[in-house]
């Protein structure tokens, strides 16, 4: 599926987020803390736009993408390494790196509980994990509007703008069955994250989850 997104995937995510999606990998990216000299491996990369984000942020450091989907990775450009890699399996060492991140993609894993677990297993003591993934509103108000746009609009929108319009109902779908924001801190503290917190963006359509090793 994402194989087949991938030609106009930056598109439709721009246009069916409203230009929201800059701002929320920004917000992500500083979220890490990163800094020079540090290693930062960013999970499902796609087509690399946190990433590159993380590299403005601290140019010094070394930032690498992974992904599993390849037509992905061959649009990636933001001048760090990629590679094909499973997040439930990650090719590196244990405690090999300083910060980890995945945006909108632990939602995903067919186990986001063994992907927790292997962030946990390559970061170093006192390395940070920052998942942004979309969440669930926190305006009552808002919540009925935004369910309504996500159910109805969105994939009539992704008719016109994605190759594969489906993806799109399937991320609905994804949203509405995903946690709540407690709920997924409650994930992170079980499986040996600390200092769990997460701050909403957009009123809740996406929240940041931050842990530490």
């Amino acid at each position: 599926m994402f194989d087949r997104v991938a030609p106009r995937y930056d598109l439709a995510n721009t246009v069916l987020s409203l230009g929201q999606d800059r701002r929320w990998r920004s917000a992500a990216a500083g979220a890490t803390g990163l800094r020079d000299g540090e290693v930062a491996v960013d999970v499902a990369c796609g087509t690399g736009k946190l990433a590159a984000e993380l590299v403005r942020l601290a140019p010094g450091a070394t930032v690498v993408g992974l992904d599993f989907s390849v037509e992905m990775l061959r649009r990636a450009s933001f001048g760090t390494p990629v590679a094909a890699g499973d997040a439930l399996a990650l090719p590196l060492a244990d405690a090999s790196v300083d910060v980890a991140t995945i945006a909108f993609g632990l939602r995903n894993l067919p186990e986001p509980a063994q992907g927790l677990l292997e962030f946990r297993r390559v970061l170093r003591p006192g390395g940070r994990l920052v998942v942004c993934e979309f969440s669930h509103p926190v305006l009552p108000g808002f919540r009925e509007v935004y369910e309504r746009y996500l159910n109805r609009l969105l994939p009539l929108a992704a008719r016109r703008l994605s190759p594969d319009p489906e993806a799109y109902e399937y991320l609905a779908r994804s949203i509405a069955a995903w946690p709540t924001q407690p709920e997924l801190a409650l994930w992170l503290q079980q499986s040996g994250f600390s200092a769990v917190r997460w701050r909403n963006l957009s009123a809740g359509i996406v929240a940041l989850h931050h842990g530490t090793v």
